[in-house]
């Protein structure tokens, strides 16, 4: 049975920072390492790809988050991470994470909140 659970979201102040976490377990994130991705989905907005990372480590980031956002796997804990700082408001949204390219079981996310 998959499971991807997300943790670490909460309300913070323009300027903050938090760190998201995602345990994944079943299936093929079970088996081997795979590439990871965090999503984001606002209200009333499309699911939107936030950053990525391949199993050697490589990242990628969607332009309105570089510089600010970082991505990072423990492959031994099947875990990954986004480090979230200086957030600004437009990243409140309900944070994913999923294989990239995305596989079809979501999990719940985690809301983040940036709001003064």
């Amino acid at each position: 049975q998959v499971q991807l659970v997300e943790s670490g979201g909460g309300l913070v102040q323009p300027g903050g920072s938090l760190r998201l976490s995602c345990a994944a377990s079943g299936s093929i994130y079970s088996l081997y390492p795979i590439p990871m991705a965090w999503y984001r989905q606002a209200p009333g907005a499309q699911r939107e790809l936030v950053a990525k990372i391949t199993t050697g480590g490589t990242t990628t980031y969607a332009d309105s988050v570089k510089g600010r956002f970082t991505i990072s796997r423990d492959n031994a804990k099947n875990t990954v991470y986004l480090q979230m700082d200086t957030l600004k408001p437009e990243d409140t949204a309900v944070y994913y994470c999923n294989a990239w390219p995305a596989r079809s079981y979501w999990g719940q996310g985690t809301q983040v909140t940036v709001s003064s």
